[in-house]
Formats: structure tokens, C-alpha cells, sequence
């Protein structure tokens, strides 16, 4: 099993940065693909981006070339930068591991783009 715990939320301004970070701790030998998803109100989950155990990473379509993401041994971060109202909403790291293909969610940390 994996437990995740996610950090570094808040509200920021048009235009501003954030970094949101997920400790992870367990398995984590058995983890295969990592990703920060997000939910705004009324919305459905969305991908902001993913990367596997060997390095592919893919970025949702709002998001493209506004934000990195990255893994070390026990953290996932996701930077945002030029952050826009419309980035507003709560965010999720997650995790999935091998062989149950068995997927890990954090608890959801909200994130205000505001003015």
C-alpha cells in the first residue's frame, strides 16, 4: 500500500507561482505512474500531469507548458506558473501501482487563483 499526503496549497494571484508537493510513503517500489489531478466546482477530475516510474511525463491541455512536474525518492511536486483564475480548484495527487494497477489518491488540497 502507498499513503499520500499533500501540501502547499493556497491562494495566489494571477500570474503568480506555486509548487505543490505529495509525501509519499509505503510501497513505494511499487508505484509504475504518478500525477496531480484536479476538480473544480461543477467540473469533472481532470489531468494537470503525470509521470511515470521512468520518466514520461504528460501535461493536461490547460496546463501545457505552464507546469513541471517532478519526482525524487518519497516526493511528487508540481510547479505552476502563470497561474489563472480558471486554475482554481482542488487538487489531488495520485498514485498507481503495479501489478493490481491499484490507484492512490492524497487528500485533496485546494488551490485559489484570485485577484
Amino acid at each position: 500500500q502507498v499513503q499520500l499526503v499533500a501540501s502547499g496549497g493556497g491562494m495566489v494571484q494571477p500570474g503568480g507561482s506555486l509548487t505543490l508537493s505529495c509525501a509519499m510513503s509505503g510501497n513505494l517500489n511499487s508505484i509504475n505512474h504518478m500525477g496531480w489531478y484536479r476538480q473544480a466546482p461543477q467540473k469533472e477530475r481532470e489531468l494537470v500531469a503525470s509521470i511515470t516510474k521512468r520518466g514520461v511525463v504528460r501535461q493536461g491541455d490547460s496546463v501545457k507548458g505552464r507546469v513541471t512536474i517532478s519526482k525524487d525518492n518519497a516526493k511528487l511536486s508540481l510547479q505552476m506558473n502563470s497561474l489563472r483564475l480558471e486554475d482554481t480548484a482542488v487538487y489531488y495527487c495520485n498514485v498507481i501501482t503495479e501489478p493490481d494497477w491499484r490507484a492512490y489518491w492524497g487528500q485533496g488540497i485546494q488551490v485559489t487563483v484570485s485577484s
